[in-house]
C-alpha cells in the first residue's frame, strides 16, 4: 500500500476512534451501571494509540527521519503520548474518569491536525539544516513526552477540583512529605485534663470532632497520659459547604494520587529535554541558552511544576492548592508548546503555518 494513502487513512481513523471513545467514556460516566463501557473505552484508546504509532512509523519510513519536523507530526506525536500516558494512568487508578478528561483533549488535537492544518503542512518535506541532527529524536521526543505526561497530570488535577467542588479537603497519604496524612481523630492528653470540643475544619472534611478527658480508670492520676477517641452526642456545627460523600472522597484521593504520580513522571522528562536542548543549541547555534521565546516558556513550565512538586514533597500540600497550581500548569504547557509559535518568531518556529 502507498504510504501516503495509509497515512491519510490512519489520521482520519485516529480522529474517528478518539471521537467514539470520548462518547463511550462520557456515557460510562453518565451511566455507571454499564460496566462494559469502561472496557470499551480502554480498547478505543489502545486502538487509537496503535493507529497513531503506525502513522508516525509510516512517515518515518517515507521521509527517512524521525517524524517530528513540523506541526502536523508533532501534534500526532503529542496525541500518541497523551493516549499512552492515559493507558498508564487508567491502569494505575482503575477509574474511568481518567478517560472522561483525557479523551476530549486527545480527540481535539487529532481533529486540529487532521482538519485544520493546510495540506502542505501534512506532507513530509526535507529537513531544514538546523534539524539535520540526531538530537532531533533525543531532544524533541523527550520534550513531547514530557508535555503529554504533564498535560494528563494537569487534567486529572482539574478533574479533582470538579469532583471536590473546589472544597479544601484533607486527603490521606497521597504524597510524600510533611502533612501528608489525614487526622485520625486521636490526640494525646493528660488524665483529668479539660478538653473542649474541636471546631470543624477542612482537615476533617467538614465534620466536627469532639474529645473527652476521662480515662476510665478512676485513680485520678493527673500525670498519666492517655489517648482518647472522639465521642459526643452534641450536635455538629454547620459548615459552609455540604460534606463530600465517601464515594467522592475516595475518587478525589485516587485522582489526587495519580495526578501527582503522572506529573512526577513528566517533570524529569522535561528536565532531561531542556538539558538535551541546551546541548543541541550549543552545537547548532553556538550558545546553550539564548532566551528564545520557546526556551523562556520551557523554563517557566519547569518552574511551575517544580513549585508543584516542591510544595507536595517538602511542604506536604494536598488537595485544592496543588490542584490549582497543576491546572495553571496545563495552560502554561500549551503556551510553551503552541502559543509562542503564534508569534512566528524565534529559533523554534519551524513548520508554523502563519
Amino acid at each position: 500500500m502507498n504510504l501516503v494513502v495509509l497515512q491519510n487513512w490512519l489520521d482520519n481513523a485516529s480522529f474517528a476512534i478518539l471521537f467514539l471513545t470520548m462518547l463511550v467514556y462520557w456515557g460510562g460516566a453518565a451511566f455507571p451501571n454499564l460496566p462494559y463501557l469502561a472496557a470499551l473505552g480502554t480498547a478505543g484508546m489502545a486502538i487509537a494509540n496503535l493507529c497513531m504509532a503506525t502513522l508516525l512509523g509510516a512517515r518515518w519510513i517515507e521521509a527517512g527521519y524521525f517524524p517530528l519536523s513540523n506541526l502536523y507530526e508533532s501534534l500526532f506525536f503529542l496525541t500518541w503520548g497523551i493516549t499512552t500516558v492515559h493507558l498508564i494512568a487508567e491502569s494505575s487508578s482503575r477509574s474511568r474518569l481518567v478517560g472522561v478528561v483525557t479523551a476530549p483533549v486527545a480527540m481535539a488535537i487529532a481533529a486540529f491536525a487532521t482538519m485544520t492544518l493546510p495540506s502542505q503542512m501534512q506532507t513530509s518535506e526535507p529537513l531544514v539544516p538546523a534539524l539535520k541532527s540526531n538530537w532531533l529524536m533525543m531532544h524533541v521526543s523527550v520534550m513531547m513526552l514530557s508535555y503529554s505526561a504533564l498535560m494528563v497530570g494537569a487534567l486529572l488535577a482539574i478533574a479533582f477540583l470538579v469532583v471536590t467542588r473546589g472544597q479544601n479537603i484533607q486527603l490521606q497519604g497521597s504524597s510524600v512529605g510533611n502533612g501528608g496524612y489525614r487526622s485520625n481523630g486521636y490526640r494525646l492528653h493528660k488524665a483529668a485534663e479539660l478538653i473542649s470540643p474541636s471546631a470543624p475544619s477542612a482537615e476533617n472534611n467538614g465534620f466536627a470532632r469532639f474529645e473527652t478527658s476521662s480515662n476510665g480508670n478512676g485513680n485520678g492520676n493527673a500525670n498519666t497520659a492517655v489517648l482518647n477517641l472522639v465521642t459526643t452526642s452534641e450536635p455538629q456545627i454547620a459548615t459552609s459547604a455540604e460534606p463530600l460523600s465517601p464515594q467522592r472522597l475516595s475518587l478525589a484521593e485516587t485522582l489526587d494520587n495519580i495526578s501527582y504520580r503522572i506529573i512526577g513522571l513528566g517533570f524529569p522528562l522535561l528536565t532531561i529535554g531542556i538539558i538535551a536542548g541546551g546541548v543541541w543549541a550549543n552545537e547548532a547555534w553556538g550558545s546553550y541558552w539564548s532566551w528564545d521565546p520557546k526556551e523562556t516558556w520551557a523554563l517557566i513550565t519547569w518552574l511551575v511544576f517544580a513549585a508543584y512538586l516542591h510544595a507536595r514533597i517538602t511542604r506536604g500540600w494536598q488537595g485544592r492548592r496543588p490542584a490549582i497550581l497543576a491546572s495553571t500548569g496545563f495552560v502554561v504547557v500549551w503556551v510553551c508548546y503552541l502559543g509562542v509559535n503564534l508569534l512566528g518568531k524565534g529559533l523554534h518556529s519551524y513548520g508554523w503555518f502563519f
